[in-house]
């Protein structure tokens, strides 16, 4: 995996230079994994060409809704991010481990271990470039088939101009640039002004080099400066913001605080946050049988600790209240993460706050949690 960053200086590179890299990636033997549009949404699905982008297209995003829009321009990522995250490529929502067939001197297990596909991402913000990052922390295991996954990728990302309604990744430090990010191999900010349609071109590891090597390209000159404006410019364009200083004792230091039956009043525990988030990452392990009992096999499929049996011990479930599961992912997500991994386990994509059907807005509701603990430090 390309741990690298920028190793040369930026090119620029037409409309046309696009559809090159992508050809140029197919030709290298990737699946190019992109964004298009399908079912009123802007997906992730392999791509054919890179015709298929959502050139055009934008969303309008809000607790609880996400809409297609229309834009003014051509612009191939003038969006921000949809209901998938990069995550299912790396690691599946479903996976059979292992099956297991009846024979004359027993049970002959085989295991899956087939060769996995050469991805190429098409289009990762640096939110989700930060998510994959977490998620090598705490899944690329030596020999683990995320491991092998996530070495054969190649990562093409783009920067953010135009940051959605939900969106707070600058209060977490983790967009809308690429500077001083590790992970992509090219990154490319969109420039659509006067008339022109041009990418900016960073490259940030010697295959990302290699691409460019066969795409024609030019100087860049005054450009840089204005993809580097634009990014800037968006940093201060969120429409969230999170308080971060503190944020890991807030979470420690609340947990019986009365917002959380605020919350629990709205929450379905239905599991869409952890479902959408691009570093949510625990499964569980399903083993079935078929009717003859002659053929077993062993799947590994994505869980929410919003689901009543994550946390089922013998006895019985430990966190049976909506209340008691919601403060297990907020806390855990913001504060017991840097425990276990070193970092936040939250990237500022806003996902969980667009596609939580009763628009409960994470950013709220650590405001509210810091309010309700300064009320009782002032009273004390």
């Amino acid at each position: 995996m390309a741990t690298e960053t920028a190793i040369s200086v930026p090119r620029l590179i037409s409309i046309d230079g696009l559809g090159a890299v992508f050809e140029a990636l197919v030709a290298d033997g990737y699946r190019v994994i992109g964004p298009a549009v399908r079912d009123g949404a802007i997906v992730l699905r392999e791509l054919s060409s890179a015709s298929e982008l959502p050139s055009g297209w934008g969303v309008r995003l809000e607790p609880g809704g996400y809409q297609l829009r229309r834009r003014d321009d051509t612009a191939a990522f003038g969006h921000a991010a949809g209901p998938q995250s990069w995550k299912r490529f790396l690691h599946p929502p479903r996976e059979r481990l292992w099956s297991a067939t009846r024979t004359a001197a027993g049970f002959e297990v085989s295991e899956d271990d087939d060769e996995p596909p050469r991805y190429a991402f098409l289009g990762v913000r640096p939110c989700d470039l930060r998510a994959i990052a977490i998620q090598d922390r705490v899944l690329a295991q030596p020999g683990s088939r995320y491991g092998q996954r996530r070495a054969r990728v190649f990562i093409v990302a783009v920067t953010c101009t135009e940051p959605g309604e939900t969106c707070f990744c600058a209060s977490m430090g983790t967009g809308p640039g690429v500077d001083g990010a590790a992970g992509y191999d090219l990154a490319l900010t969109e420039l659509v002004d006067e008339g022109e349609h041009r990418f900016l071109v960073d490259v940030g590891s010697p295959r990302g080099g290699d691409i460019m090597a066969q795409v024609a390209s030019e100087p860049a000159g005054d450009d840089v400066r204005r993809a580097r404006a634009a990014v800037l410019a968006a940093a201060g364009q969120m429409g969230r913001q999170l308080e971060t200083e503190g944020l890991r004792e807030l979470m420690s230091g609340s947990h019986g605080a009365a917002r959380w039956d605020d919350v629990a009043a709205r929450c379905l525990t239905c599991g869409n946050c952890t479902m959408a988030c691009p570093t949510c990452f625990c499964t569980s392990i399903e083993d079935t049988t078929d009717l003859t009992g002659e053929h077993a096999e062993r799947w590994e499929r994505w869980d929410s600790c919003f689901d009543l049996d994550f946390s089922y011990l013998y006895g019985g479930s430990i966190r049976t209240s909506a209340k008691s599961r919601y403060r297990q992912w907020l806390t855990h997500k913001l504060g017991t993460w840097h425990d276990q991994f070193g970092s936040s386990g939250c990237v500022g994509c806003g996902r969980c706050i667009v596609w939580c059907p009763v628009g409960i807005d994470l950013t709220e509701e650590c405001k509210a949690l810091q309010a309700e603990q300064d009320a009782a430090q002032e009273e004390s």
